[in-house]
Order: structure tokens, then sequence, then C-alpha cells
């Protein structure tokens, strides 16, 4: 397959998630399939790519993309998408924007890493604690 060829993507979502991203996507003069392609962009962005892999090649696309990163850090991005979307946003917004996922994202490690047994809660010292191996 060609490096150009175009295919199409289907998820199934809750009815009022569809709303949201159709006002949304509205609101910012997309199609909806045009704001999903963006927003998952721009979600990859905050995901670490393997050791040594561009954002060019972990989305298979060229330096035309818009998975093409000329102004640097993930974190400098995720503020310009914010303010290409937004126009103006405070700090509390901005902050809320590019943080908005840590306390999930942190949730599900834990949770995973419990599963795993790696760690476990301890009442008495009140925090996460490395399971030792024999504990």
């Amino acid at each position: 397959m060609a490096g150009n060829d175009r295919l199409s993507v289907q998820t199934y979502v809750p009815a009022a998630q569809r709303e949201v991203w159709r006002d949304e996507a509205d609101e910012m003069d997309m199609s909806q399939a045009e704001y999903v392609r963006a927003m998952v962009q721009a979600g990859r962005r905050s995901f670490d790519l393997s050791d040594g892999e561009s954002a060019e090649e972990g989305t298979g696309e060229g330096a035309g993309s818009p998975a093409a990163n000329p102004r640097g850090s993930r974190l400098k991005d995720r503020v310009l998408d914010v303010l290409e979307t937004e126009e103006v946003a405070d700090w509390k917004d901005i902050r809320a924007a590019v943080t908005d996922d840590i306390d999930d994202r942190l949730e599900e490690s834990l949770s995973e890493l419990q599963g795993e047994d790696a760690i476990r809660y301890s009442g008495r010292r009140d925090g996460y604690v490395v399971v030792e191996d024999g504990s």
C-alpha cells in the first residue's frame, strides 16, 4: 500500500459523546472526520513514542502531515492547540487542557501495577509501596 492511500476507520461511542464531538467540530468549522482525526493526532502527541521513533514514524505520515512536529515539545504543541482552538485562554484553562487526562492515566497505571502485584496500597504507611519478592 502506498504511503498516501487513505483508509476508513470506524469506532463506536456513546450518543452523548458523539453529540459533543459534532458540536465541537461545528464550532471549529470541521467535518466530524476531520475533527476526530485532529483529536487523535493531538492525543498521540501526549503519549511517549518508542525510543528513537519520530512523530512521523509513529503515524506513518510524512512532513506535510499535521503529525509532523516542527515546533518542538509536545507540551508546547498542546498549548498551541488550545490557543488555536480557543483563541484566548488564561493560565487556568491552559493548565486544565494540558493536564486533562493525567488523573485517568495515573489511576489506570496504579491499577495495572496493583494487578501485576508490582505495587500495593499500604494503609499503615498511607500510600503505595513496591511489592517485595516473597511479601
